[in-house]
């Protein structure tokens, strides 16, 4: 293809814009060599602001550069120059669709440069309103230095506070629903760590009627003695998790030593080698696998004394402590259990001096486990040892025959074995439920008289609140556990009101000491205004003497009166204190002897004397 004589012009020398309106001819006139260094070297000309870049904020792209009808000017490389000419051999009416092609596509690049320009100035005007308002809270401070920097820092900092609150926020609550954004958590000011764990109404209404030796459980535990903690461990109660607190989370004047990688630790009493409790993380399954009752109570005396002679062994105290929960939900959590493959083959179920033989005690599998069963199959054996299993753990199996169920008609075994498990659930020493964990730890203390480190933890989501049951299958295993549903709202009940006992001892023990301690302060205070009187009198004993002939009238006069009062609202207190209990315990004998208090409205009855 021949090149044309203009285009052949147009690659020996580059060409200058024209700020005129382009020619109508087909090639561009040719300029002089002389007219086209002034034309570049012209201070306003179209090649002096090319040469200058683009505008701020627009990139240097191709897209960015301005566009006219024909080239400003070409490039000095080859490529250039042919770009040009072809651009020029264009028509006019194509060479302005290209033009107009091209500024489309430069309106991008300008948003994006207002853009930004217009996320600066409101960074920079927010800057300087937030700097106004720091300026006016903190006007003392403008003083000192430089409010700009100061003011710039503090914003710097609340920006990274706020960023990082939004990511902790991200991590823990990742859902939609999060209870730390519940208006709940601000309805109290001051909340009760104890109060509501379960999300249940604050105020409890009793069911049983229980003296007061059953709800004041206060061991007189001596850790340096003889006395021995036995824990006993039902199965998916929430065991593990309190064995654990009691062996790694517990103040002790000589702490358990537990190693790393093995289970069990060493729980000695201050300066003894010997174990003050008796667990799976202290000493093991000495009695075999999760030992109930009847087990326990055969079997420790023996293990602990065991090698000692009769007439040698100490006379010990078994304080026997254990943790409930819910029948369905621990029904549920053992059979997932089982699922995984747990079969406690090792448990010995040893009862009168032997264990249970195979007619007694059928299995529900054939084989090595029962990994993978159905619910509705764990539901149907019948011999599941899953079914009433707190009550019989908890009962004396040798009342009924042990595992003989010919020994007695089903339904007589049932109420001796629920009867044998409530007395001894009542008289245990202490027992916790899985449901509340933070009372469980603050009758655990109060009892004891023992502090844990850590507070305890609350766990709603378990294996078993994610297994999602209808109605009716619900039903189905609340009769199978109809024994456990029993004991447990009897053990709920009791729990309930021991603390709710020992929470109203502690409010009276501390408000006994505060007005112990005002009756100290104000009698200070009247030791020290009766000594200045005195000394004053002493200064002055004729002018006193002149106005009192019996100076120390008044004294014995005010002694005398304050005596009367404090013994009158001391009787006063008494009878308050006997009404109260008579209301709190309708079925507690009125002679019980209750503590006194000696100075109670001490300050209340000077007050009113004054």
């Amino acid at each position: 293809m021949a090149v044309p004589a203009c285009a052949a012009r147009t690659l020996r020398s580059p060409l200058q814009p024209e700020h005129r309106a382009p020619s109508l001819t087909t090639c561009p006139r040719r300029h002089s060599r002389v007219e086209a260094e002034l034309a570049v070297s012209q201070p306003g000309s179209v090649a002096d602001s090319v040469r200058a870049g683009p505008p701020r904020g627009v990139s240097h792209g191709f897209n960015s550069l301005p566009l006219r009808d024909e080239p400003l000017k070409a490039s000095f490389s080859l490529a250039g120059a042919l770009r040009a000419s072809l651009f020029a051999l264009l028509p006019r009416g194509r060479r302005r669709r290209m033009n107009d092609l091209r500024r489309r596509w430069d309106l991008g690049s300008l948003c994006r440069a207002l853009l930004t320009r217009g996320l600066a100035a409101l960074g920079h005007s927010l800057k300087h309103v937030l700097s106004a308002i720091f300026s006016k809270i903190f006007g003392p401070l403008a003083s000192v230095g430089n409010m700009d920097e100061k003011s710039n820092k503090l914003l710097l900092a609340l920006v990274m506070f706020f960023l990082f609150a939004v990511i902790v926020l991200q991590y823990v609550c990742p859902g939609t629903e999060c209870q730390l954004l519940r208006l709940q958590a601000f309805s109290s000011p001051v909340p009760d760590p104890y109060r509501s764990e379960d999300e249940s109404s604050a105020r409890f209404v009793p069911r049983y009627n229980f003296s007061r030796a059953d709800l004041l459980r206060k061991v007189d535990f001596d850790i340096k003695g003889d006395d021995l903690i036995v824990f006993l461990h039902i199965q998916k109660t929430g065991g593990t998790t309190f064995g654990r607190h009691l062996v790694r989370n517990i103040q002790l004047e000589q702490p358990c030593e537990c190693r790393v990688g093995q289970k069990k630790c060493t729980c000695h009493r201050p300066g003894k080698r010997e174990t003050w409790l008796f667990s799976r993380f202290s000493t093991g399954w000495s009695c075999g696998l999760h030992a109930d009752w009847t087990e326990l109570t055969s079997c420790v005396p023996a293990v602990v004394d065991g090698k000692r002679d009769a007439r040698l062994r100490p006379s010990r105290n078994f304080h026997y402590i254990t943790i409930l929960r819910d029948p369905v939900s621990r029904y549920l959590s053992e059979w997932r259990h089982v699922q995984r493959g747990a079969t406690w083959k090792a448990s010995l179920h040893v009862c009168d001096g032997r264990p249970p033989t195979s007619e007694e005690l059928p299995s529900c599998y054939s084989g090595d486990d029962w990994s993978g069963c159905p619910l509705k199959e764990f539901m149907e054996c019948p011999y599941n040892l899953a079914n009433n299993r707190q009550v019989r753990m908890l009962s004396d199996l040798t009342l009924v025959g042990c595992y003989n169920l010919s020994v007695m008609p089903e339904k007589q075994r049932n109420k001796v074995l629920l009867e044998s498990a409530k007395s001894n659930l009542k008289h245990m020493a202490f027992f916790g439920l899985t449901e509340f964990q933070r009372k469980t730890q603050y009758l655990f203390e109060k009892t004891f008289n023992m502090n844990f480190i850590s507070p305890f933890t609350q766990y709603n989501t378990t294996r078993a609140s994610s297994v999602e049951i209808n109605e009716d299958i619900q039903k189905r295993i609340e009769g199978l556990n109809f024994l456990d549903m029993e004991l447990y709202t009897y053990a709920k009940d009791l729990f309930l009101q021991r603390y709710q006992f020992m929470r109203q001892k502690e409010h009276q023990e501390a408000r006994r000491k505060r007005q112990e301690q005002r009756k100290f302060l104000k009698g200070r205070f009247l030791q020290t205004h009766f000594q200045s009187q005195s000394q004053s009198q002493s200064q002055n004993p004729s002018q006193n003497q002149s106005q009192n002939p019996s100076p120390n009238a008044n004294q014995n006069v005010t002694q005398n009166l304050i005596q009367n009062l404090t013994q009158n609202s001391s009787q006063n207190l008494s009878q308050k204190e006997n009404r109260s209990n008579q209301k709190q315990k309708p079925g507690h004998k009125p002679n019980e002897s209750t503590s006194s208090n000696g100075t109670n409205d001490y300050i209340g009855s000077v007050e009113k004397w004054r």
